[in-house]
């Protein structure tokens, strides 16, 4: 069986950083994804949807420290369902994305890039290789094409 969704798009919000009772480090935020078509009289319309991630352990802590509001990343992860009951009784049905790893794709003289290092990425569980030049790193690097 296979649970896997690749988004590329911009944080809505910054990261929201803690850690669990158990020392494990957890942010959450959320990202917005566009499709672009064009309607019936030949006008682009722009549909946006909006998805909440979370990403844990070590990649939380380079989320926390190098993603902000407007940061274009790309994602892979897997699709959480759940419900709970509201104050009021119903029951409320939530849909979460659990990165399992993150790339960010801004530029580092990017407005909206925040200066991140060239190539950074996550995977969870994995250490970091360290580029030349002491850079965090691995995966892909920016100027690539993406892996798909």
């Amino acid at each position: 069986m296979l649970n896997k969704i690749m988004l590329i798009g911009r944080l809505g919000r910054d990261p929201e950083f803690r850690t669990t009772a158990t020392g494990i480090a957890l942010a959450k935020f959320t990202m917005a994804t566009d499709e672009k078509r064009r309607g019936e009289g030949g006008e682009l319309q722009t549909n946006t949807e909006w998805h909440r991630i979370v990403i844990w352990r070590r990649q939380a802590e380079i989320a926390r420290d190098y993603l902000h509001k407007g940061s274009l990343i790309y994602l892979e992860g897997r699709i959480h369902y759940d419900s709970y009951e509201n104050k009021e009784g119903q029951k409320v049905y939530t849909t979460e994305i659990t990165a399992d790893r993150f790339q960010m794709l801004d530029s580092r003289g990017d407005s909206q890039g925040g200066g991140a290092p060239s190539g950074a990425s996550s995977r969870a569980g994995a250490q970091e290789p360290v580029k030349e030049g002491g850079e965090p790193g691995g995966g892909f690097d920016q100027d690539d094409d993406l892996p798909f």
